[in-house]
């Protein structure tokens, strides 16, 4: 199953730009940059015509909570607008924010 066709399932560019946001600051972390990567390839994947990233690939590289939570997502993006509001309210109580470590510890310097 390709994922080239995510970009047209959102309601307009608000609604992909929130579900970009919501993968990046809750679902990709840095300290795992392995997953990171292929969470941000899919972020990436959320906006372009052409394969990014494979769901075998995230199956692959993406663990447990955070695999299901994309598994969702995808599922939202192609059932309906609402289901991908009803996403973005889940994944904002399930994940918090990511605390960026290193950007915190030069400020402090």
């Amino acid at each position: 199953m390709t994922l080239t066709d995510l970009r047209h399932g959102f309601r307009d560019d608000d609604q992909r730009r929130c579900v970009q946001a919501a993968v990046h600051s809750r679902l990709a972390d840095d300290r795992e940059p392995q997953e990171c990567r292929y969470l941000m390839r899919f972020w990436w994947q959320l906006s372009m015509p052409y394969q990014e990233v494979s769901l075998e690939e995230l199956r692959l590289n993406v663990g447990g909570q955070k695999l299901d939570a994309l598994l969702e997502l995808i599922s939202a993006i192609r059932s309906s607008h609402d289901e991908i509001d009803a996403w973005l309210a889940a994944a904002q109580q399930a994940f918090p924010v990511i605390q960026d470590r290193g950007f915190n510890l030069n400020n402090n310097l």
